[in-house]
């Protein structure tokens, strides 16, 4: 991609002149044909190009035209990096070509670099936090999670099957005449109503005895030959050999022996979930004490903050929470914005959250220019993993890959300043604990 500096106006926007060579541009439209894809819900065939899923499902014979201004939005963050322009908000492409496959294309950028923003004061802030407190409690708790995942069944006295017991049971199953052999076992412990199994089969199975034995159909799930998913009919038989109660397990150094024989004791076994709570509680205290350091610092901005940072701040807070909403919770979005209190309500948080992360993203941003501050690898990875806790590194390779390591490098600064900020703070400490991160091992 080659980018040029067109020319610089009196209100300071920068108007880049872009062109991205025919790999870009087909690249572009691959990632966004994908992304239309997924939105739309189409199921791309194995070995068929998803422009022509897309057709065969949905009817669009020119997919590339559908998705242009997508493909355009993919290549400004590429633009702005190889740039390296910060803009203050992102930016939207003024003068455009064709965008076509296999061929170059050329547009023009104006773009608001991020204003420099000072502070009333440069001074070490003073903040006051909870101590952190004693790592027991979350031990106890994952000993607890870790005996519920390793809990036993053991026999227990015979009587009628109900909703939520346990049993053990022995299966033969087949369609059409043709045994199922993933339906059939001679012995298996199972749980009722747990959702393992259609509902036709819990129906049938609850009310039996310890000895009993029913034959009977359920309906279950299936695919044709297209991979649609269809209902089959299930014929079984069914014999109840026990029933059962879940019992937990006692943790002694017989049992880690047998279960987890990494650990030669059950005291090696508590010292490493001690450490593991103890790494990221520590962790998780220090990006308190940060956040509370860069919070304070944020009262000392200065500055009028342009419309459009506002716009484009709240419209990324929208975003991110329709996707949590979606994905986390069982009510729709509309839903969700009355649990808030309402449109109206739920306006004012988004901008007043707005406003906090932009005053207190400038804040950093002038100490890191204050000080002189240079961002470390560290820092690189402590933003990746602000990210993806998971897998920092994939991050770093997407943002790398989509054009944004603009952002990312930003990210890292602002790490970098909220270190700094922190570690020349005042901390004082109030009674009581901090409250105790989640954990998982």
């Amino acid at each position: 991609m080659k980018v040029t500096q067109k020319h610089i106006d009196e209100s300071g926007v920068v108007t880049l002149s872009v062109t991205a060579n025919s790999q870009e541009v087909d690249k572009a439209l691959d990632a966004a044909q994908l992304g239309f894809a997924r939105q739309m819900g189409v199921r791309p065939k194995h070995g068929t190009p998803i422009a022509q899923s897309v057709k065969e499902q949905l009817g669009i014979t020119n997919l590339d035209s559908v998705v242009r201004e997508q493909a355009i939005e993919r290549l400004i963050p590429l633009a702005l990096d190889k740039a390296t322009v910060m803009p203050a908000f992102p930016p939207k492409v003024s003068v455009a070509g064709d965008l076509k496959r296999g061929r170059e294309f050329r547009f023009e950028l104006p773009v608001t670099p991020k204003p420099r923003y000072e502070l009333t004061s440069y001074d070490p802030v003073e903040i006051t936090v909870q101590p952190m407190g004693s790592n027991d409690p979350a031990v106890e708790e994952e000993l607890k999670k870790l005996k519920e995942r390793y809990v036993e069944f053991k026999t227990a006295d015979p009587r009628p099957l109900e909703k939520g017991d346990s049993c053990l049971i022995k299966v033969e199953s087949s369609k059409d005449g043709e045994p199922l052999t993933g339906l059939t076992f001679d012995s298996r412990p199972y749980t009722t109503g747990a959702g393992y199994m259609p509902e036709g089969f819990d129906q049938a199975l609850i009310g039996m005895n310890v000895g009993e034995t029913k034959s009977f159909s359920f309906e279950g799930p299936d695919f044709d030959k297209d991979g649609n998913q269809t209902t089959m009919k299930v014929d079984c038989t069914v014999t109840v050999l026990e029933r059962q109660v879940e019992v937990e397990p006692e943790l002694t150094d017989e049992w880690v022996s047998k279960n987890m024989p990494m650990y030669p004791s059950f005291q090696a076994l508590r010292d490493d979930i001690t450490a593991h709570i103890d790494h990221q509680r520590s962790e998780s205290y220090e990006n308190y004490k940060r956040d509370m350091a860069t919070a304070e610092l944020a009262k000392r901005f200065q500055g009028s903050i342009s419309d459009e940072a506002y716009e484009a701040m709240a419209k990324s807070l929208v975003d991110t929470l329709h996707m949590q909403v979606q994905t986390g919770s069982d009510m729709t979005f509309d839903q969700f914005v009355e649990q808030q209190g309402g449109q109206q309500q739920f306006n004012m948080m988004v901008m007043l959250q707005a406003r906090q992360m932009l005053t207190q993203g400038y804040a950093l941003d002038a100490v890191y220019r204050h000080e002189h501050l240079e961002a470390t690898d560290e820092d690189l990875d402590d933003a990746c993993k602000e990210i993806n806790p998971q897998n920092p590194r994939l991050a770093r390779e997407r943002m790398t890959e989509q054009g944004r390591g603009f952002a990312l490098r930003e990210q890292a600064e602002r790490i970098r300043a909220s270190k700094w900020v922190l570690e020349h703070a005042k901390v004082n400490l109030s009674e009581g604990a901090a409250p105790a991160p989640e954990t998982a091992l």
